[in-house]
């Protein structure tokens, strides 16, 4: 099983950051904007259109307030298995160290989910820099 984890440090304080990850109906509009265009909430998932055209459907399978993590599950299309999580952990002076990780098979959609998971990284620093997160509150 392929296990891909990305780290991102941003510039936020861990409670702002949770605010945004824990709203899993906003993915387009708050957490991840140009990457993700649209976000439709069902009973217990969501279904996130990318901006390349890839739609998922992802089960809600924690949100945990108290240890900040997300976990979710993408059900259907080319992948056998998908599970991730977004912890949200503080990096001290205000500052917060976002764990993505995410496991999959087959193995050989590593390289392609990796390169989304860079996309989505970089649209996640856009929108948590002190001056996104000020926009939304």
């Amino acid at each position: 099983m392929a296990s891909i984890r990305k780290e991102i440090l941003l510039d936020a304080r861990p409670d702002e950051v949770w605010d945004v990850v824990r709203d899993v109906g906003a993915v387009h509009t708050r957490f991840a904007p140009g990457f993700v265009v649209d976000t439709q909430l069902e009973p217990g998932a969501r279904v996130v259109t990318f901006a390349n055209g890839f739609v998922a459907r992802e089960l809600i399978v924690d949100v945990d307030d108290g240890a900040r993590r997300l976990a979710y599950a993408a059900v259907g299309g080319r992948l056998a298995h998908h599970n991730a999580s977004f912890t949200v952990v503080d990096g001290g002076g205000g500052a917060t160290r976002l764990v993505w990780i995410a496991d999959l098979l087959p193995n050989e959609m590593a390289p392609v989910i990796d390169g989304m998971m860079e996309q989505g990284a970089a649209a996640i620093r856009r929108a948590l820099t002190p001056e996104g997160v000020s926009k939304q509150t």
